[in-house]
Formats: C-alpha cells, structure tokens, sequence
C-alpha cells in the first residue's frame, strides 16, 4: 500500500509548491520562491494557516494591494526569464477580483504567475456568505469565474483530493515555454481546511526540465533557402530572445551574416544599442533606422515575436511587394503569423543552427554598410534628444537621457503605461539583455512599481530605475511600502506632466484637442485639455509628499540639471527614492516613419477632425494583409 501524508488541502498545496524544481541546460533550481498574499475571510485559515505553520516552505511576502502583488509576480517571473515564479493568495470577494487585471497582464505577456483566490463554500450550507456572488441561474458560480478568459489554466478544487491532478495541470502550464501565463486554482474556503490522506509522491521534489526542440528538418532546409536568396533580410527580435537566453547565438549568427535585427519591447537588449546591426526599436515607436530597414526587407525572420500591432506598424511597416517571413517561436500559433514559414522550436537551438549552416554567408557589403551608418544616425539622433537643451519644464527625452546615462550597464529601467515606453522604446541605450523591462504587452497603468519591486526581488544586485508617470504613480503606488519593508531599494523617477499626457497627444493628433486628459479644475465648465481645460486652474496635489508619506526619500527636481543631481545623490541612499520631475507634457519625440491604426470618426462638425479623417485613410492604403 503506498505511503500517505494526512493534511489539510492547503497544507499539502504549499508543501507541493515549495518542493517543485525546474531544470534546462543542467541548472536545476526551485521553482517557486514565495508567495504574495493578503488575507481575508476566505484564506485566513487555509493557506495562511498553511503558510504560517511551515514559513520555512514557501516565504512570505506582505502585499498592499492585490493588482500589484500580481505585477510583481509576474515581473520576478520576467527577469527569471520565466525559470521561477511567484504565488499570490487573496480572500474570495474584491480581493480576488483585483487580480484580474494583473491576471490578464501576465498571461498577454505569456509569463508564468500562480494565483489562489479564497472561494465560496463548496458545502453552499451557509450561503449566501460575505462577498458572494448570487446567480439566479448557477450554483456554482463565484467572482472567481471571471478570470477563466484570462488564465491559461483554470480549476476549483471542490473536493481536497482534486489538489493532486489540478496541482500538477497548474505546474504543467506554468513552466510550459509555450503556453505560460496565468494559472488559477480557486479554493472554497471550507475545502481548504478539509484532511485528505495525500500520496507522499505528491509531495515529494519533482523536476520539471525545460529542454530546447529544434524545428522540422525539412523546414529548417527550406529557411535556408529563402535566407540565402534574400538581399535584404531583417531579423526582428522578440521577448522569446531574451527568455531563451539566446542574445549569444543572435550575435553570432548576425556577425556573421551581416543581418539587422528591430527589437520589439520584450525584445530590446537583444543585441547592445552599439553592435552596428542593430536598429533599434521597430515598428510604431520605433526608430527611423529599424523602420527605414523593414519598408525595404524583402525577407522578415521573426525570432520569438508575437507581431503586435505595433511590432507590425498596424501592417504597414513592410512594403516590399514579395515580403516573405520565417518565424522561429517556441508557440506554434506564433510561428505561423502573417503566412510565414513557421519554424516551430526554442530560440537559442534554432538560432544556433543558422548560424552554423549560414557560415560563409553574408549580405552584400553595400546593405551592411548601410545598416552601419543607420545605426550611427540613429544614435546622433538620440544624443540630440538626450541634451535638446529645452527651455523651461524639461522635455521627456531629457529626462530619459539623464536616467540612461548615469545609470550603470547592468541597472534595469521598468516602465509599462503612458507616452515613456513609446520614448524609451526609441531612446534608451540598452547595454544588458535583462536591463530594459517594459512592459507593453498590456500596458498596464500602475504595474511600474509593483512591476521594479518584482525585478528588484528577482536580481537585489541590480540597481532598478522606475519611469512612472503622474497618471500611473496615481493608480498605485502603494508598493513603495512594501519595496520599503524588504529593503529592495527602488529610484523611482516620477515624471509630473499633470495628466494623461500620451492619450493627451494622442488625442490631439487626431482632432480631438487632448479632450479629457489633463489634469485641472474645469473651466468654462470642460475638463478638456487645449479645448478649455488648458488654462484651468492646477490641481493642489503634491505626488512628492504623497510618496514621502509612503516612507520613500523624496528629491525634488526642477530641470534636468536638478535631475543629474539627484539621481547622483540616491546612488548612495540605501532605500527607495522617489525624485519628482516636471515635465513638458506638449515636447514630445518625433514618430519616425511609422504609423499606427486609430480609427477617426467618419462624420463630424469639427474641421480638425474631418482633417484627421483624411490622413487616416491615407495612411490606411498602406496596410497590407500579409497572410
């Protein structure tokens, strides 16, 4: 008869989770190294008894707000190149429900986050409890329902002995390089003190190896092909290069051939801004050297992309008339984007195998040549935008450029929302392939600091520079206390142009006069922004002493001189700083030689807006299908 081990259902879920490893190229490792929570009714006397009475299994980590601890999650899981992973656990009711925004950001950005939500009674005998969702039409229905269409993986455990199969369903999509995201088991609350006399197995370490597949050899031969008959080839690097660990491999395989590679968000640090391949950002907010490259490739290898819209430019970033794609991703729903050859299989292998069987195969001269003196271009362009010597409130570029250039190689920048990813996208010098952490996927208001705080837990060696805007810092802010009580510095650069200054100029772009997006007191009876709203009274809000009264070390800085100062001067603060910065929200950089899909009303009073109309559909003629 085989062993067994009598606990509670959350007894033996923290003790399964705190003996999973992962291995890939012989490192082996736990897998997970804590867990997030906030306790409520619903997960007080389960997994936080559980958590309590072993806490040498699975370390605690004290959260203030259930959307952030999800971001912080998820960027640990990130900066382990999805390797290792977080659990997060709240209470049923609004506890749980505030994670479905981090749910859903975790798994567009396909990185492995474990959430375990408190439920309703599985024994309905005191229903309707506190927070329950009534349904006129299901029983079994509760809040936690809502996360299905965002979770890769998704259960209840009803009864204590369905822990064993949902465990390890949940462990099997978490460390899956290809289906990763967002897992869920929710737990009623009376289920999760229940005994079950459990197989000691299950509780034993399990290694779960990661290997590296390599594509069909048949289509391995027939990218060769296509790559030696190309003239202009460009590789567009995705997130799956930095996940696979595959930035050595990309570089060789370009040195030797002479391909340019774009970087999408996840994929910038793919190669150093300075190996003279390299492009830039490409696409939407890309740079006018990644975009001028694709307009005239006549072949696109995207490596661990998902072709976004903005990556693609809406379909309008490649205009060779006989454009073909190879696409090299471990998920093969994106290796078969935009009617490419898929080449299904992890990054780093498949790279590595190009390069080998390319040797002795290279570009024309007069096409690397020219990739060389864009890339030079380009950074002339960025120093201009560094040091635009701006008069008055310092631009954004400014901003930017004095966080990159007294921030050290290896130090990380963590941004998500508003108008500073498009710019740092463009903008940021990148020196190490974990040093750019954007995250863009969803663009999530308020993931900056929970987001710093993850990476910072992921690596305490690195020093992380968070870029927030004031619309982001005011949607959460609250894990500057928790940054505060584990002693993970964060310098948070808080950059005030009061209000949503991206939509702002979104907006205004597209006739609408920045309606909405400032931040001022009405007048004339708008909140508009240059339709009466501009010359509204400020707001009496001090975001400084708000994060002063968060317990961080507050700089205030007036210019960019200012600025310099104090990033200087909280190098040598041990915990986080917050320096506040002004900015002009109106000074913003250049869209180069790209476009991205808005729609324009069709009919309207407004003569700016019929103007819109009419560069929309212009623009909208250069949009391909690419299927």
């Amino acid at each position: 008869m085989n062993p067994t081990v009598r606990l509670t259902m959350a007894q033996a879920l923290v003790r399964f989770l705190s003996v999973q490893r992962l291995e890939r190229d012989g490192h082996e490792h736990r897998f997970f190294e804590g867990c997030f929570g906030i306790f409520g009714h619903g997960n007080v006397t389960g997994i936080g008894q559980a958590l309590a009475e072993h806490p040498e299994l699975l370390t605690y980590y004290q959260a203030r707000n259930e959307q952030g601890m999800v971001h912080t999650a998820a960027a640990f899981a990130r900066m382990r190149n999805r390797l290792a992973a977080l659990a997060c656990t709240t209470s049923i009711g609004p506890g749980a429900t505030n994670m479905l925004t981090g749910a859903a950001a975790a798994t567009i950005n396909r990185v492995p986050v474990l959430l375990l939500p408190g439920d309703v009674f599985a024994s309905r005998r005191p229903d309707p409890v506190l927070q329950q969702l009534e349904s006129p039409g299901r029983g079994d229905l509760s809040v936690n329902d809502c996360f299905q269409p965002v979770c890769r993986y998704w259960d209840r455990i009803q009864r204590p002995e369905q822990l064993v199969p949902a465990a390890l369903s949940a462990m099997r999509v978490l460390t899956s390089q290809a289906d990763t995201g967002a897992v869920m088991l929710a737990l009623p609350q009376d289920v999760q003190v229940e005994a079950f006399d459990y197989p000691a197995e299950f509780l034993e370490d399990r290694v779960w190896h990661i290997g590296r597949p390599l594509p069909d050899e048949s289509a391995l031969d027939r990218a060769l092909a296509i790559i030696r008959a190309s003239k202009r080839p460009l590789i567009i690097a995705g997130g799956g290069v930095i996940y696979s660990e595959a930035t050595a491999a990309l570089r060789l395989l370009v040195d030797g051939t002479g391909i340019p590679v774009g970087e999408t968000q996840a994929g910038k640090g793919s190669l150093p801004f300075d190996h003279p391949s390299a492009m830039g950002g490409i696409g939407a907010t890309g740079t006018f050297a990644a975009n001028r490259t694709a307009a005239q490739a006549d072949l696109v290898i995207g490596v661990g992309t998902r072709y976004s819209d903005f990556t693609t430019a809406s379909k309008t970033a490649f205009q060779d008339p006989g454009v073909r794609f190879i696409n090299i991703n471990i998920a093969d729903a994106d290796s078969h984007k935009l009617g490419g050859l898929s080449l299904t299989g992890d990054a780093r292998a498949t790279l590595e195998v190009l390069a080998e069987r390319l040797d002795g195969w290279a570009v024309a001269p007069d096409y690397r040549q020219l990739c060389t003196k864009l890339n030079a271009e380009w950074d002339d362009e960025v120093s201009r935008l560094y040091h635009l010597g701006h008069n008055g409130l310092p631009a954004q570029s400014e901003v930017i450029g004095a966080v990159n250039e007294l921030s050290g190689p290896r130090d990380v920048v963590v941004c998500a929302a508003g108008s500073i990813p498009g710019d740092l996208h463009k903008l940021w010098r990148t020196r190490d392939e974990k040093g750019y952490h954007v995250e863009y996927g969803y663009s999530t208001m308020g993931y900056e600091i929970a987001g710093g705080l993850g990476v910072k837990l992921a690596d305490p060696g690195r020093e992380v520079y968070v870029l927030v805007g004031d619309g982001s810092y005011l949607m959460m802010a609250q894990e500057i206390v928790t940054s505060i009580q584990e002693g993970l510095k964060l310098t948070v650069v808080l950059v005030d142009n009061e209000g949503y200054a991206s939509i702002g100029g979104l907006s205004r772009s597209k006739g609408t006069a920045g309606f909405g997006t400032r931040y001022r007191y009405r007048s004339d009876g708008s909140l508009g922004d240059d339709s009466g709203g501009r010359d509204g009274k400020s707001l009496p809000v001090d975001l400084a002493l708000n994060a002063q009264g968060l317990g961080a070390h507050v700089i205030r800085a007036r210019n960019v001189e200012e600025l310099r100062d104090a990033l200087m001067e909280a190098k040598a603060i041990e915990q986080t700083v917050v320096i506040h910065v002004p900015a002009d929200r109106y000074e913003s950089v250049p869209n180069y030689e790209s476009w991205w899909e808005v729609p324009v009303a069709e009919v309207s009073e407004s003569g700016e807006i019929q103007k819109a109309r009419r560069e929309h559909e212009r623009d909208m003629a250069r949009r391909r299908w690419l299927i």
